[in-house]
């Protein structure tokens, strides 16, 4: 089904079926991260593949979240994030920040940042990043955040397409 709206011009636009959708962007292959928050004593995380280089000069990047999750409220409250870029050992704990209302915390190797925010051990890389412009996209957020301090480790990325979880094939 698709669906039709309004655009600024007062034209009538069509938009491709949600469904449709999903299944032609799942062929885009995503690095897989866990963004993490702390606000008001309470650790925040979800496993998130929209992420994004937006500028070197200054470092930033971008992440969406969705707007109904308590990690996007909590973002929007400190002001702050980190990006955790996973490994391809990490597919475990890819799935456990993809799972709704668990203590996603629980077993899990981390230490607190520069900005108060979880930093996940043993990851490819973090990002750690000060909330400069938060922009709404349909059901998500979208978070533009300035790099404050970045750190890479030796390994390969977990990848994500089509709706599994992959390994990077070098060529």
């Amino acid at each position: 089904m698709n669906k039709s709206k309004v655009n600024e011009n007062q034209e009538q636009v069509t938009l491709v079926d949600q469904e449709e959708f999903k299944q032609v962007i799942g062929h885009f292959a995503s690095g897989v991260s866990i963004i993490t928050v702390r606000n008001n004593g309470v650790d925040f995380g979800i496993t998130a593949s929209a992420v994004c280089s937006v500028s070197v000069d200054p470092p930033m990047l971008l992440v969406c979240v969705n707007k109904n999750t308590g990690t996007c409220h909590a973002i929007s409250a400190a002001e702050s994030f980190t990006v955790n870029i996973v490994n391809d050992t990490q597919k475990e704990l890819a799935l456990k920040f993809a799972r709704a209302n668990s203590d996603k915390f629980a077993g899990v190797d981390f230490s607190y940042g520069e900005l108060g925010n979880p930093v996940l051990g043993q990851t490819l890389a973090t990002l750690e990043c000060r909330v400069v412009e938060e922009i709404t996209g349909g059901t998500h957020s979208v978070f533009l955040g300035e790099v404050q301090k970045a750190n890479a480790a030796d390994g390969d990325p977990l990848v994500y397409y089509r709706g599994k979880f992959g390994k990077f094939e070098k060529a």
